[in-house]
């Protein structure tokens, strides 16, 4: 048996020539590539590391993403706007000091009345029409009272109220959708360990795979070709633990960003990748539970509403205006003597003709009250495919695990079998080597099927706005 595999084995070194030159010129490439692999540790080693789950990344992109902060300052804005709007019910008070120089005839004979010093020689028609230069301080409080505007300040603080309620369903949005977004990114950053940890691992087993083939190379049990084949299979599976280590600093960047961190830091991730419970509830369910949750539905509904309202408010501007005014004021030369007078009344204004600019202002309330019920009904049809693809793809992907557990067992006991007959002889390395890799593709499969799983969970729990800074 030892003659023919001698013989075989001679048949294969002459086929394994042709990349026996191909090993020689890439190794300069290869120690390249070793330098980046030593030196990633180290630059690991010298950023801080500091243990986090899931439930901390969620709860801290909750208190530092962007876009929430800004959803809450859109909830304090929206507060702002109902005190504004409530202003309109009560009477605006206005303070103004006016300082004027006139020899105008009619002003400075006024002038001169509202400070009370008319004399009789002010009558004197000389004086009266050529009048010397006067001085004059106006200080005047004003008063303007909102009685009736055809309803547009109940409407307007209707309509604030509502903007507040849309603004707290935008900022629960944002939160669910930063949620997913942080959860689906550590998920990538977890899947992306645990590729490199397989990786790892056949690194491994292939050294010592190579150990062994030298010795019994040495002991002329094998040919050259097996040594050349395992070196060629470390360099690939070396190149491979590289990509997977930049992939690794990838999520965590994007992890980082989700969380409001900075793009460096290191986490040790703490929570594991596994298959969470199954999806039992039926689709019609989920349809039903996003319909009615989804805080984006909740709003738009809202957003109709101010359609409507806006329109009601367009054809109020039809309406009479009715005012109450009061003014006092105070008039003086220099501060020292002075006169004071004040008025009141009412004022109403109709609006006769405005060159058809309220009625257009109608008719666009009226046409983007039409375009809101569209949208709002796109939403809804979106809303239903959105569940229905997450639905099925959980559902595919909580089958794939099933699938890739029983092909993971079935590849190592395959890749246990063929070690053996390899070690034996019974076996070329070519088996040996195709069985390593066909364990590593199984175990790659089953993290990528918990991983899909995982977040097509997170996506169903999205599309149906049932998900929260809990999940888990």
């Amino acid at each position: 048996m030892f003659k023919n595999r001698r013989q075989s084995g001679a048949i294969a070194f002459q086929s394994a020539s042709h990349f026996q030159g191909n090993c020689t010129m890439n190794r300069w490439y290869l120690r390249l590539m070793l330098v980046c692999l030593f030196m990633y540790p180290s630059m690991l080693a010298a950023a801080e590391t500091a243990p986090l789950s899931m439930s901390e990344a969620v709860h801290l992109a909750d208190k530092q993403n962007p876009k929430i902060s800004a959803a809450i300052s859109g909830v304090s804005a929206a507060e702002h706007k109902i005190t504004q709007a409530i202003s309109g019910y009560l009477p605006q008070v206005n303070f103004t000091e006016t300082y004027g120089h006139t020899t105008n005839p009619m002003w400075a004979f006024g002038t001169r009345l509202n400070q009370k010093i008319i004399t009789q020689q002010d009558f004197d028609p000389d004086r009266l029409n050529h009048p010397n230069a006067i001085d004059n301080f106006n200080s005047a409080v004003s008063v303007e009272w909102p009685v009736y505007h055809g309803g547009q300040i109940q409407i307007g603080l209707e309509q604030a109220k509502w903007n507040k309620s849309a603004q707290e369903l935008f900022l629960s949005r944002t939160r669910q959708e930063v949620t997913a977004q942080t959860a689906t990114a550590y998920t990538d950053a977890l899947m992306a360990q645990r590729q490199l940890d397989v990786i790892q691992k056949a690194l491994e087993t292939a050294q010592k795979h190579l150990t062994m083939i030298q010795t019994r190379y040495q002991s002329g049990l094998v040919v050259k070709s097996d040594v050349l084949r395992t070196e060629v299979h470390i360099a690939d599976l070396e190149q491979k633990q590289i990509q997977a280590q930049s992939h690794i600093a990838i999520a965590m960047a994007v992890l980082n960003a989700t969380m409001g961190e900075a793009g460096g830091n290191q986490w040790q991730l703490t929570t594991s990748l596994e298959k969470g419970p199954s999806i039992a509830t039926p689709l019609k369910d989920w349809i039903d539970l996003a319909e009615s949750n989804r805080p984006d539905m909740r709003n738009m509904a809202i957003q109709e509403q101010l359609a409507e309202a806006d329109v009601k408010k367009a054809k109020g501007a039809h309406l009479p205006q009715v005012n109450l005014m009061g003014n006092y004021e105070v008039n003086s030369q220099d501060f020292r003597n002075s006169g004071d007078n004040y008025t009141i009344g009412a004022m109403m204004r109709i609006n006769i003709y405005s060159g058809d600019r309220l009625s257009a202002q109608t008719q666009e309330a009226e046409a983007m009250h039409s375009k809101v019920q569209a949208m709002r009904s796109e939403l809804a049809s979106g809303i239903e495919v959105q569940t229905r693809q997450a639905f099925l793809e959980a559902q595919s992907a909580w089958n794939r695990i099933q699938v890739s557990e029983t092909a993971v067992a079935q590849a190592n006991e395959n890749l246990k079998i063929v070690r053996d007959r390899y070690e034996n002889g019974l076996l070329t390395l070519v088996s040996l080597l195709d069985a390593e890799v066909a364990s590593q593709y199984a175990e790659t499969n089953r993290y990528k099927a918990l991983h899909n799983y995982t977040v097509a969970r997170i996506q169903l729990l999205l599309a149906a706005g049932a998900l929260d800074t809990d999940f888990k």
